[in-house]
């Protein structure tokens, strides 16, 4: 039996060859694009001790629920690209984007790239890993 015949045969194996490969892929592959790194709360607070990271809550206006990190600036995922020029008086630190739960902070950190941010990060877990790790919350 030829290659071609065995693989006609089993298409369905090989479809699922090819799609759990791209999803062992996909993290590397987002990261390298996303143009920031992932950082745990423990490297955050490292950065924010040392560093004087910025740290950039992403979270929609609603789910805020009335806390942010400590001196977080707040703007919007879905306002970042209109507000960029905000936030470039910051361009020479640090800057740790978060949102609820860390899928969108890494998009974030694209956006940051783009406006010439070079040290941008995303917190993994976002506000809720901080939470969890009992690190304090201000009052929004």
């Amino acid at each position: 039996m030829s290659f071609l015949a065995f693989a006609e045969k089993n298409w369905m194996l090989f479809a699922t060859l090819v799609a759990s490969g791209a999803m062992l892929v996909w993290p590397l592959v987002s990261r390298r694009v996303s143009g920031g790194r992932e950082v745990g709360t423990l490297g955050a607070t490292q950065l924010i001790n040392t560093k004087n990271a910025l740290l950039l809550d992403v979270r929609e206006t609603k789910e805020i629920g009335g806390s942010k990190l400590p001196n977080a600036i707040h703007v919007p995922l879905s306002q970042l690209a209109n507000r960029g020029a905000e936030l470039t008086k910051y361009v020479s630190r640090p800057v740790i984007a978060y949102c609820d739960r860390g899928q969108r902070g890494r998009t974030a950190t694209a956006l940051l790239a783009k406006l010439g941010f070079k040290d941008v990060y995303h917190l993994q877990g976002g506000f809720k890993a901080w939470k969890d790790a009992g690190l304090p919350v201000q009052k929004a």
